[in-house]
């Protein structure tokens, strides 16, 4: 993947952070790229009756800082016969300080492995679903069990044109940037490509209801049939924009298979995950750009929480992070 050229790799001194930071050494040196490892410690709070920023927080601070800086060196000591890398401890909340971080440096890629589960046993962590819906640059959350190379990529895209004209055309730039990022991707890892891309026929659950929407079966299955046909144009002309990009030689070499599912992309692309075993899923997280502020949508946040793999989530062009740096 030769797009990423400043790295910010997130670790956690006190957690398994091996392979987001083999992930990033790798990457960097694959890409000539530069690379800065970063721990955030919380901000020590003034207790009763000390003052906030007075001699005895400051003290505690400074002495979090020292541990946690020295506890960095020894974590990141074995690789530097392989790469320069820039160290620094970083004082807030998380998902802030890492966002912050990006758009001081200019990095144009997140990498770190995700939050602890929390007992409703989701992948990610509040701070990370923060940092997914808000830092400018791609976010790479990969799984502490995740093996050092890939077999199986999904990329999760979107080929409907059923938007308004703006955010149609943000959606379609999204599409080829995952396209584009995980094809780059599976060529360097040697892993099989897999595209999904999940459609609905509108209306379909209420004409089979057998109320007052109600038609005849083969009428139905008619109109589910044209919607399918359509949606498989519209993958099939997104492909071929995207093997023109990549090159011929790419798609041919790749063999990407497509997997055109009928039902909601929050159950089908998740499921689909599962299924194939896939080791990392490249997906979007925002279909509108400009917007400071904009969330993630319903459907790619409950994506997101119940996939079981690494995830790459990758911003529209254009995106604004609501996050501002502070003097």
């Amino acid at each position: 993947m030769k797009r990423f050229k400043n790295i910010l790799c997130v670790v956690d001194t006190g957690e398994v952070c091996a392979p987001a930071l083999e992930r990033a050494v790798a990457l960097a040196e694959n890409n000539q790229a530069s690379l800065a490892v970063v721990d955030v410690i919380e901000r020590v709070a003034a207790g009763i009756g000390m003052p906030e920023g007075g001699p005895i927080s400051a003290d505690l601070q400074a002495e979090m800082v020292s541990a946690h800086e020295q506890q960095l060196e020894t974590l990141i000591d074995p690789y530097r016969a392989r790469i320069e890398i820039r160290t620094k401890v970083l004082i807030g909340v998380p998902f802030l300080e890492i966002v912050r971080e990006v758009l001081r440096n200019g990095h144009d890629l997140v990498i770190k492995i995700p939050e602890n589960p929390d007992w409703l046993d989701r992948l990610f962590g509040s701070d990370d679903m923060h940092l997914l819906r808000k830092c400018p640059c791609p976010v790479w959350l990969i799984k502490p069990q995740a093996p050092k190379s890939y077999r199986r990529i999904l990329a999760a895209v979107d080929a409907s044109d059923a938007y308004p004209s703006a955010e149609l055309a943000s959606r379609r730039a999204l599409s080829r940037q995952i396209l584009e990022m995980a094809s780059s991707l599976a060529m360097s890892e040697f892993a099989q490509l897999h595209v999904v891309h999940a459609w609905e026929a509108i209306g379909e659950s209420a004409m089979r209801s057998g109320g007052f929407m109600s038609r005849p079966k083969s009428e139905v299955d008619d109109y589910v049939e044209q919607v399918r046909r359509h949606h498989t144009q519209l993958l099939e002309a997104l492909m071929h924009e995207v093997s023109g990009n990549l090159g011929q030689g790419v798609t041919d070499y790749l063999k990407p298979r497509t997997h055109l599912v009928n039902g909601r992309a929050r159950k089908a692309i998740p499921a689909l995950a599962e299924q194939i075993e896939a080791d990392l899923v490249v997906m979007g997280t925002v279909a509108r750009t400009g917007v400071p502020g904009f969330f993630m949508g319903n459907t790619a946040e409950t994506i997101l929480s119940h996939i079981g793999c690494s995830v790459l989530a990758i911003k529209p062009p254009g995106f604004v992070t609501p996050v501002t740096l502070v003097d």
